[in-house]
C-alpha cells in the first residue's frame, strides 16, 4: 500500500480547502457562539445549563431530520449539477420547500404537545444532586419560546443546503455568521437583561435563537433575489414535481431522512442512559459535547466536502476520479483529527473552568472531553465513509451504517452497563463511545469494495 495514493497534490488541496473551508468557519462559528451561549446558560445554575441541555438533545432530532431529509434530496441536486440539469434541481428544490414545511408542522406539534413528557425522559432521581422538578420547568420555559424558530430553520435548510450543493459555500457561511453574531448578541441582552432588555434567563436564550434564524433566513433569501438569474430554480412557481422525479427523489432520499431521526433518536437514547448517573452528568454531558462538537468542526466539513465533490464527480459519471477525490478526502480528515484531537486532549479540560457549575461536573466533563480526544480519528473516518456512501445514493446501506451502530451496539451497552453493572459514568463513556471501532471497521469494508460508485441520475 503506498501513502502517495493517499497524498493529494497542490491542485487537491487547494479544491478541498476552497470548499470545506467556507463550511468549518461557518461550523466553527456555530459552534463557538454555541459554546459562548452555553456558558452564558451555565452561568445561571446547573438546573438551568441542564435543561436547556436536555431540550437541545431533543430538538436535534428534528434538526437532523430536516438536514437528512434535505441531504437526502442534496444528492439529486449535487448530482444534476454536476450533469448541468438546471431542471431537475428545479424539481429537487420544489420537493425540499414540501419536505420542510411538512417536517416543521409534524415537529412542531409533537414538541407543543408532548414536551413535558419527552424532558422528563432525561430526569432521574439517582446520584442527582439538583433540583428535577425546576430544571423540567426551565426546560418546558425555553422550548416554548424555541419553537418560534422552527419555522426559519427549515427554510434555511433549504435554501443553505442548495447552494452548496450548487458550489456556493461562501454566502450559507456569511448568513450562519450574521446569524450567530446575532445569537450571540441577543443571548447577552435577554438573558441577563442589559442596555435596557427584560432579563428572561433561558427564555431570552430560546427567543435570541429564533431571531438569529429568522436572521440568517433573511441574508440567504436576500441574496438569492438579488442574484435570481444565477438562482432561477429557487423560484419555484407552485409545488409540481413530475411522478418519476418524485417516486426516485422519495425512494433514495427519505432513508437519509430517516436515518437522521433515529440516528439523533439514538443520541438522545444515550443521553437518557447517561442521564441515568445523575443530573451532574447531564450537565457535564452538556459541556463536553459542546465542546466536542467545537473541536469537530474540521472533519465535519471535510465530510460535506466529500458528499458535493464525490457527488459531482458521479453526475458526471467521473468515477476514477471520485474514488481519488474520496480517498484523499478522507486520509486528510482522519490526520487532520488527529492532530486536533491531541489539541483537545490538552486544553479542552480548560472550558470548564468558565462554567459556574460544581466541581464535579467539571471533572467530569474534562474527563469526557479527554476520552472524545482519544477517538477522534475514528470519528472523523466514520463521518467520512457517511458523506462517501450517501454520495452514491446507498440510502439504504448508509441507514444501517449509520443508525444501526448506534441502536445496536452503543444504546444497548449503555443502558447494560447501567442495569447490570456498578459502573460509574468514568468507564461506561469510553467502553460505549469505543465502539465507533465497529462502525469504522464496516465503513472501510464498504469503501473498499466501491459500493457506493454510481451515478442515480
Amino acid at each position: 500500500m503506498k501513502l502517495k495514493k493517499y497524498i493529494g497534490d497542490r491542485a487537491f488541496y487547494k479544491m478541498a480547502i476552497t470548499l470545506s473551508l467556507p463550511i468549518m468557519l461557518q461550523n466553527l462559528i456555530t459552534n463557538f457562539v454555541s459554546l459562548v451561549d452555553n456558558i452564558m446558560v451555565g452561568s445561571l445554575g446547573t438546573e438551568q445549563m441542564s435543561g436547556v441541555a436536555i431540550v437541545n438533545q431533543i430538538t436535534l432530532i428534528y434538526i437532523l431530520a430536516l438536514f437528512g431529509g434535505m441531504s437526502g434530496l442534496g444528492i439529486f441536486t449535487a448530482q444534476f449539477f454536476g450533469k448541468k440539469d438546471s431542471e431537475g434541481i428545479l424539481y429537487t428544490v420544489r420537493y425540499k420547500f414540501i419536505l420542510a414545511l411538512g417536517l416543521c408542522l409534524v415537529g412542531g406539534l409533537i414538541l407543543f404537545f408532548f414536551d413535558e413528557p419527552l424532558i422528563s425522559l432525561f430526569l432521574h432521581e439517582s446520584g442527582s444532586e439538583g433540583d428535577i422538578a425546576l430544571t423540567l420547568e426551565f426546560g418546558k420555559t425555553y422550548l416554548r419560546y424555541y419553537l418560534l424558530g422552527i419555522l426559519p430553520l427549515a427554510l434555511t435548510q433549504v435554501y443553505s443546503g442548495t447552494l452548496r450543493e450548487t458550489d456556493n459555500t461562501f454566502i450559507p457561511m456569511m448568513a450562519g455568521l450574521v446569524a450567530v453574531l446575532t445569537n450571540c448578541l441577543f443571548n447577552y441582552l435577554l438573558i441577563f437583561g442589559k442596555f435596557g432588555f427584560p432579563e428572561m434567563g433561558v427564555a431570552g436564550a430560546a427567543i435570541a435563537t429564533g431571531i438569529s434564524r429568522v436572521v440568517e433566513l433573511a441574508v440567504l433569501v436576500i441574496y438569492v433575489v438579488v442574484k435570481r438569474k444565477h438562482y432561477p430554480f429557487f423560484f419555484i412557481r407552485g409545488f409540481y414535481v413530475p411522478v418519476e422525479h418524485l417516486r426516485r427523489m422519495t425512494l433514495k432520499g427519505m432513508p437519509l431522512l430517516l436515518n437522521e431521526v433515529l440516528w439523533s433518536g439514538g443520541m438522545s437514547a444515550l443521553s437518557v442512559a447517561f442521564s441515568l448517573h445523575g443530573l451532574s452528568v447531564v450537565a457535564a454531558y452538556s459541556i463536553s459535547s459542546t465542546v466536542s462538537n467545537l473541536f469537530s468542526v474540521a472533519f465535519m466539513a471535510l465530510g460535506v466536502s466529500i458528499g458535493i465533490v464525490a457527488g459531482q464527480n458521479l453526475g458526471a459519471k467521473e468515477y476514477e476520479k471520485a474514488e481519488e477525490n474520496v480517498r484523499r478526502f478522507i486520509f486528510f480528515s482522519v490526520v487532520m483529527s488527529a492532530v486536533i484531537g491531541v489539541i483537545m486532549f490538552i486544553f479542552g479540560p480548560l472550558v470548564t473552568r468558565f462554567y459556574n457549575t460544581g466541581e464535579e461536573e467539571k471533572a467530569i466533563a474534562s474527563y469526557l472531553i479527554r476520552v472524545w480526544a482519544c477517538i477522534a480519528p475514528m470519528h472523523a473516518f466514520a463521518n467520512a465513509s457517511y458523506f462517501t456512501l450517501r454520495s452514491g445514493g446507498k440510502t439504504v446501506i448508509t441507514f444501517f451504517f449509520d443508525s444501526g451502530s448506534v441502536w445496536i451496539t452503543m444504546v444497548p451497552a449503555a443502558f447494560a452497563l447501567f442495569y447490570l453493572t456498578n459502573l460509574s459514568i468514568f468507564y461506561v463513556y469510553p467502553i460505549v463511545t469505543g465502539l465507533e471501532i465497529l462502525k469504522v471497521i464496516v465503513g472501510y469494508v464498504l469503501i473498499k469494495k466501491k459500493v457506493w460508485i454510481r451515478t442515480i441520475v
